[in-house]
């Protein structure tokens, strides 16, 4: 029955981020006629929260309030400001809105885990179980959108019906706002013990960078996120611009892709290492932006949909096999402090880079029609991550990492 109720949860959770932040690009560009600017303003929210989110958890929500009750607080705040977005006519009200909301999102993300891990004997063993259910909501919500509503249609962008996103994503927060209350009691994990601002910034995982392949590995960490931010604020736009129908339910195909690879990665980390991982990882989104670069929605589709279904290895290959490697390499007392570094510096630092590079190339190259040169769009995140790669494998040496670590 918990596992039941942890899986909605997880379910509900996803399926409320990938119900608005895949079809954004294209709702700001043709419904608030937002530039390449703006755009990347509007996903570097994710950065923000992602920046800030350790402080709410770490100094709130650690120390005085259950789990439960704080995730259900912001799960209604964030349904409020989701139907304030549902309502703004211009980029200019739409913005403090989803800052406003991806402050209050990020820190969920931490706080699902910890309401899950709270209840579970062995977490390594169960924890896949439940956090499955939210990539299948992230699925669902791409599958509602092109296949039952069809707002991701040529006719229905025109007639703005992607702003009904938010609609139902608020009314998906709210439910999930009331049921966090019902969830089982989770008490402040730091109780009673200071937590510092070191603390939150793992700022004691920085001797970890004295190593020359871990630092190599960290810098590369945030470059690759430059490219990565391409993907987020650009593949549907550029799906939806150049004539693929349902390009929303077809952009899931790179969560079942996701799934696939997990489940894989194990095995090829202990049988290949590290360093062959996170290459192929990084090679990936070279291949990925290239296929991009020189498909198109007819005889070049199947080159597309492979690029979308790269997503499981551009995704697992090399951040989660980077998780493992950091984990392996911190020491126990810094473990969590080098996850939550490493999280600072891609999704905030890196991927708050990544959202204004892509914002300025994609303004680069837009036409006087509003439309876009999407080949050349495509060919610098495919240069950049190549750049990435020849640094990373040409600095980083052989080593052997534990899966299990």
């Amino acid at each position: 029955m918990i596992t039941l109720r942890l899986s909605l949860m997880m379910f509900l959770q996803f399926f409320i981020w990938g119900g608005w932040f895949v079809t954004l690009g294209t709702y700001l560009s043709n419904t608030l006629s937002a530039n390449g600017g703006q755009i990347g303003m509007a996903f570097s929210t994710q950065s923000w929260g992602a920046i800030i989110a350790p402080f709410i958890v770490g100094l709130i929500a650690d120390r005085f309030f259950n789990a439960e009750k704080i995730l259900g607080l912001l799960h209604i705040v964030g349904a409020v400001l989701m139907y304030c977005m549902y309502q703004a006519n211009d980029f200019a009200s739409f913005y403090p809105y989803v800052l406003a909301y991806m402050i209050a999102y990020m820190p969920t993300l931490a706080l699902v885990n910890s309401v899950s891990f709270g209840q579970m004997v062995d977490p390594s063993k169960e924890f896949g179980k439940v956090r499955v259910w939210g990539t299948i909501g992230w699925i669902v919500a791409g599958l509602m959108i092109s296949y039952v509503f069809s707002w991701d249609s040529a006719q229905s962008i025109a007639d703005g019906m992607l702003k009904n996103t938010f609609l139902l994503c608020s009314v998906a927060s709210l439910m999930l706002g009331i049921f966090s209350f019902t969830l089982p009691n989770t008490p402040p994990q730091s109780s009673g013990k200071a937590v510092t601002i070191r603390d939150i910034l793992g700022l004691d995982a920085l001797a970890l960078l004295k190593d020359k392949n871990f630092f190599v590995f960290f810098l590369s960490s945030v470059l690759i996120c430059i490219p990565l931010a391409f993907y987020y604020q650009n593949a549907n736009p550029f799906l939806t611009e150049i004539g693929v129908e349902n390009a929303t339910g077809k952009m899931t195909l790179g969560q079942v892709s996701e799934v696939l690879f997990m489940l894989a990665l194990p095995v090829f980390l202990n049988r290949f290492g590290i360093k062959a991982t996170l290459v192929i990882g990084m090679a990936a989104w070279v291949v990925r932006y290239a296929l991009f670069a020189f498909g198109n929605a007819d005889e070049g589709l199947f080159m597309l949909i492979v690029g979308i279904a790269l997503h499981g290895i551009c995704y697992d290959f090399f951040f989660v096999s980077g998780q493992i490697y950091t984990n392996a390499k911190a020491g126990e007392n810094v473990k969590s402090a080098a996850q939550g570094l490493i999280t600072l510096a891609t999704y905030g630092v890196g991927m708050l880079v990544g959202f204004a590079v892509a914002g300025a190339i994609t303004d680069t190259y837009t036409m006087e029609t509003g439309a876009h040169s999407w080949q050349q769009v495509w060919l610098f995140p495919a240069g950049f991550a190549a750049v990435v790669l020849v640094l990373f494998a040409t600095l980083f040496r052989k080593e052997k990492v534990n899966a299990d670590a």
